[in-house]
Parts: structure tokens; sequence; C-alpha cells
């Protein structure tokens, strides 16, 4: 099992990357805001899903294989840095959007729905780099089974990212609404998320092999 520590420091991870803007959160708030939060939650129940085939991957092999190989560690922690860091760009860079603008969206029934969360998930770079170069690095062989701790840290980052996208699915209008009325709060959100993940990407790089 991990220890404490390394599920503190991949929680954070999973936190500031549930929270950066991405095709999960952009679907979310968009049908939860043309159709109802109920709506949203269906659409997660797939998001859900999607995460789970991913972490089933990991631990059913690709995890272990991929850390097996040599050099195979520093690839990966330099491709992760990479991709947070532009995650990072992502946040600052000048004319970001508000994931909080809607796209118009036709009504869905709720099988479409929750195929469509499946699909905005499983085809999103961002949770497959977060299963295959960043979730790889808080693993350690000498704590015991790899397959154990593959699930206890994924099953950690779905309890994280469900959690959090349902708040912002129920609450999307609220949001929304507050947002358009106090500009600066957007604006402060993204510095500070970028800002995070900016300084997560350079520890990432920094780090040495274990």
């Amino acid at each position: 099992m991990p220890d404490v520590s390394t599920l503190i420091a991949f929680a954070a991870v999973s936190l500031g990357m549930v929270l950066t803007p991405g095709p999960n959160m952009l679907y979310l708030i968009s049908r939860s805001l043309t159709q109802g939060p109920a709506a949203g939650l269906i659409s997660l129940g797939g998001v859900a899903l999607g995460f789970v085939f991913y972490m089933l991957c990991a631990a059913l092999g690709i995890t272990a294989l991929v850390m097996a190989v040599p050099y195979a560690y520093d690839a990966l922690r330099i491709a992760g840095a990479a991709y947070l860091g532009w995650l990072a760009w992502q946040a600052l860079r000048p004319g970001g959007s508000s994931p909080f603008q809607p796209r118009p969206l036709p009504p869905d029934g709720p099988r479409k729905l929750f195929l469509m969360g499946f699909l905005t998930n499983l085809l999103n770079p961002k949770i497959a780099m977060l299963y295959l170069a960043l979730l790889p690095q808080f693993i350690d062989p000498a704590r015991g089974s790899v397959l154990g701790q593959t699930l206890t840290l994924g099953a950690t980052q779905i309890a994280i990212s469900v959690g959090v996208n349902a708040l912002i699915a129920v609450s999307a209008g609220a949001i929304s609404s507050f947002l358009a009325r106090h500009p600066l709060w957007l604006r402060t959100q993204r510095w500070l998320m970028g800002l995070v993940l900016g300084g997560l990407a350079l520890r990432l790089a920094l780090e040495s092999r274990r």
C-alpha cells in the first residue's frame, strides 16, 4: 500500500488536474447548464466508468511493464512534467475562456448522456497522461504489490474526480452566474491553478530517480 505522504501527494495532483478545465469539465458543465443538473450527473456516471477503464488497464499490467523498462521512469517523468507545464500554460495564457461559458448541446436521453460521458473521458488525453505517465511515479515496488498500489491510487483519483465534478455539475448554474458578476474571481482561479500546475511540473522535472 502507498504511504500517507504518497497518497497526499497523488491526491493533490489529482485535485489540481480535475480543477483544470478539460474535455470532461467542459462537457459536464455545458450539459448541466443546457439540460439541468440531473443530466450532468448521468453524464458523470459515464465519465466515472471511463476512469475505471483506465485504472484497470494500469492495474492489469501496463504500470508494471512500463516500470520494468530501463529509463522508462525518466521518460515518463519528463513527459508528465511537460504535460503539466502545458496545462499550466492553458490556464495562464491570454484570452483563456471560462468553462462556465456553455456550448449549445441538444437534449439527449439518459443512455446517450451516459455513453457520451464515457466516450468524452475515454478520449481525454489528460486522463490517459495521468494514468500512463503520472501514476507510475507514485508506485514503489518495495512497498508491496504494484497491483494493490495501482488500485489504491486509482480509487483515490476516481473518488476525487467524481466528487469534484458532481459538485460542479450540481452548482454549475450558480457558479456561472457568480462568475459573470465577478470576473476577478475567474482570473484569480486561472492564475492560482496555473501557478500550482507549473510548480508541480517543475517539481516533477527536477525529481530524481527512485
